[in-house]
């Protein structure tokens, strides 16, 4: 935009220029043929009192110094066909000055002045003068040099005022670009300062209205979150004792350790939804203990559904930047589908290693497979809330890392997440 409005207003003052300095740069150059006219034609003149009244030999004398102070060639033609003065040709302006009609004529030496000189008892004389081109357009091109210095200057002048102009439009709208990149990133405190014309400062104050407005929206969101979430704890509590009043101390243990878990996430879910905030380091966990507990977890079901787990895990610790909770949602939501979308007595594999620049984590299975291109957000084929896998998915992606999923070597399916190191 700020270059479209320099070139705009360039544009304009050059046709401006254009259209005064060329008339000017003409009328330039016509003064100065009319000015070495005028002092070749009162050159001659001065000479027509001697012309008209003095004898041959005065008229050379007078003729010869006139011209050389003058340095103009000067010519004079008497009646009787004598000529004084520089050779020149008698030329058809020569002529009708005999007849009594003084003129300049255009040559092709340049301009022709030519005077009749009349009361002399011969008859009627003529004096004749030449301008040539040089002295014609004397000062011309010094004028016209002038004049494209003085245009330039005056296009930069215009340039310089148009940038500046300029850069009070696109400054603001600059920064009205700014806050809203950093909305998008969530910065949902930034906010833009009114600035520039009235029409960008009223964009510049719907756009903190509409910040403002979202931050409302959210705030209301994650109470209702909270609320929703809160309300579990009373069938969590239920749920609690029906697990204490259970005969068999393992199974009792076992349903308290799911209910604590359960418990946790809906903790850490009301927090997350009421106390967004940055944390104060970079977000990390260590993936090797995460995976093992969370693998532990699950290896009591897959005991009680006749599930043969194979564990291929590093050694520790694997740090991940990921926070601790988000990767621990993430295996579970992993191991979680395999309970889910495969029968009883299914085998499944985790591995868990380490790349070059991150962690590798696998999770395959030989039961039925799962066709590609299902992890999207709310769409399940098999009945499901669609959400496992789209939150292992933006784990990854918080990480810099990917989800990818794919078909096992058994034929089953493979989920591989990929988590990148923690930032700095």
């Amino acid at each position: 935009m700020r270059a479209r409005l320099t070139l705009l207003v360039a544009a304009v003052s050059v046709l401006t220029l254009v259209a005064f300095l060329v008339p000017l740069a003409l009328l330039v150059r016509t003064v100065a043929a009319d000015r070495a006219t005028v002092r070749a034609t009162a050159d001659a003149q001065s000479l027509v009192t001697v012309v008209g009244t003095a004898d041959v030999a005065t008229i050379r004398l007078t003729v010869e110094q006139l011209a050389t102070e003058s340095e103009r060639p000067l010519t004079v033609f008497l009646p009787d066909g004598t000529v004084l003065g520089a050779p020149a040709p008698r030329t058809a302006a020569v002529a009708l000055a005999e007849r009594g009609q003084s003129l300049t004529a255009e040559s092709g030496r340049g301009r022709e002045v030519v005077i009749a000189v009349q009361g002399r008892p011969d008859g009627t004389g003529v004096i004749r003068t030449e301008v040539p081109p040089a002295e014609l357009t004397a000062g011309v091109t010094r004028s016209w040099l002038a004049l494209a210095l003085l245009g330039v200057l005056l296009v930069l002048i215009g340039l310089a005022v148009a940038d500046r102009l300029a850069r009070t439009l696109v400054r603001p709208i600059g920064e009205l670009s700014a806050v809203s990149h950093r909305l998008a990133n969530a910065e949902l405190d930034a906010r833009v300062t009114p600035a520039g014309p009235p029409e960008l400062r009223e964009v510049a104050g719907a756009l903190n209205h509409l910040a403002g407005r979202i931050q409302v929206l959210l705030v209301q969101e994650r109470e209702e979150v909270a609320d929703l979430s809160h309300r579990l704890r009373t069938p969590l509590t239920a749920l609690r004792l029906e697990a204490e009043s259970l005969r068999d101390p393992e199974d009792a243990a076992r349903v308290t350790a799911a209910v604590d878990g359960l418990e946790r996430a809906v903790t850490g879910l009301i927090r997350q939804a009421r106390w967004r905030v940055p944390t104060a380091g970079a977000a990390s966990a260590d993936a090797a203990a995460v995976v093992a507990e969370r693998v532990a977890f699950w290896s009591v079901l897959a005991e009680d559904t006749g599930r043969a787990v194979t564990l291929d895990l590093a050694p520790g610790p694997l740090p991940v930047g990921v926070p601790a909770d988000e990767l621990a949602a993430a295996v579970d939501a992993l191991l979680g589908n395999v309970f889910a979308h495969t029968p009883d007595g299914t085998a499944f594999a985790v591995r868990l290693v380490a790349e070059a620049d991150r962690v590798a984590l696998t999770v395959a299975d030989e039961g039925p497979g799962m066709p590609p291109g299902t992890i999207d957000r709310g769409a399940s084929t098999a009945g499901s809330t669609g959400l496992g896998l789209d939150i292992a998915r933006r784990a990854a992606q918080a990480s810099g890392g990917r989800l990818v999923l794919r078909a096992a070597p058994s034929g089953g399916a493979e989920v591989r997440l990929e988590l990148g190191p923690p930032r700095s």
